[in-house]
């Protein structure tokens, strides 16, 4: 370590991904403590990001950031990507909590694996400053891959860190990364873009017309909509069926109090749940739910089902024919 760097503690977001580990490496030959930080959140899986990040020798921390994600996600300062992704914000919202890690752990700064021009949203020069000074965190955000084409962070100036060690990588290219992936022989890693649901469109335009139709949604309907599909039904209402005794065991189990629950009686088929409805439900969307499901059941078409109706301790039932499923085509969100 050159003379004049002290032992020092960082911070850093770990994906999972290759940028983000040989940020974390790059800091460790400079012998720079590292704590790697992921989060847990409904948009996507954060185990992977643990596993690997740990068989690449880094501690690895899970923040539960669910809530307050969600409230970016409906409400956020920069706007979206092209589906329902705040990634400037997003950021910001991960480098903040990162950022309450540093302290609680005495730690000096926090890291990422952003690589300058990768990325044409969030990590261009001017969105890689809006995320630092969204962050609350100005100076103290060192990103190891492209340090040396930045301006120095209080880091690098205070001495902590040797910027001539540090990267010059721009661009969308791999090639430099695949190296040093080689030379810190890292075998394992996500790719790129990973898993947001945020950047999928099937699942964005069900978000989109969730918050529409429940403004006040919260994290629950976010995890419930990755599951089964999803219908709009009496032009106002939330459908979810499920596509399989998975998705069946999960709408069951997160039911609320003002949802209302479908299944057949005495037949295989599809548990629904119709989401903030249970205090005013229509006689005529109970019976266009109900169709629906009775039409993704192993009933024969033409022929009439019981679906029971269960809204908190109640539980009714109803009689529908069972009809064509392409009928409801125009009430499914794809």
């Amino acid at each position: 370590m050159s003379q004049g760097i002290k032992k020092v503690k960082a911070v850093g977001l770990i994906s999972g991904g290759l940028d983000s580990l040989i940020a974390a490496k790059v800091l460790q030959d400079q012998g720079i403590d590292v704590i790697g930080v992921t989060f847990s959140t409904p948009f996507w899986d954060c185990s992977k990001a643990v596993r690997i990040g740990e068989k690449a020798g880094i501690p690895m921390k899970v923040l539960d950031i669910s809530e307050e994600h969600f409230r970016v996600v409906k409400s956020p300062v920069y706007g979206y990507g092209a589906n329902m992704n705040p990634c400037i914000d997003c950021h910001a919202l991960m480098i903040r909590k990162a950022g309450e890690v540093m302290i609680k752990e005495g730690a000096e700064f926090v890291f990422t694996g952003e690589v300058l021009g990768q990325r044409p949203m969030s990590q261009r020069r001017d969105t890689l400053k809006a995320v630092e000074k969204l962050s609350g965190y100005e100076g103290k955000i060192l990103r190891p891959l492209s340090a040396r084409l930045l301006p120095a962070t209080e880091p690098e100036r205070l001495g902590l860190v040797d910027r001539s060690r540090l990267l010059a990588i721009s661009g969308r290219g791999r090639k430099e990364q695949l190296r040093l992936a080689e030379h810190y022989s890292i075998k394992e890693y996500d790719t790129p873009g990973g898993g947001c649901l945020l950047t999928k469109e099937g699942y964005s335009k069900k978000l989109k017309t969730l918050l529409h139709l429940i403004p006040n949604a919260g994290v629950r309907h976010a995890e419930l909509i990755k599951h089964g599909r999803f219908f709009v039904v009496g032009g106002r209402y939330c459908f979810l069926v499920g596509r399989h005794s998975s998705d069946n065991s999960i709408l069951s189990a997160l039911a609320g109090l003002s949802d209302v629950l479908f299944y057949c009686e005495g037949i295989p088929g599809p548990v629904g749940l119709l989401l903030n409805a249970c205090n005013d439900i229509r006689e005529d969307v109970i019976e266009e739910s109900a169709s629906i499901i009775a039409s993704l059941s192993d009933a024969d078409k033409g022929s009439s089902i019981i679906i029971l109706l269960k809204c908190g301790n109640k539980v009714r039932k109803t009689e529908v024919t069972v009809v064509s499923r392409n009928q409801f085509n125009d009430r499914f969100i794809k």
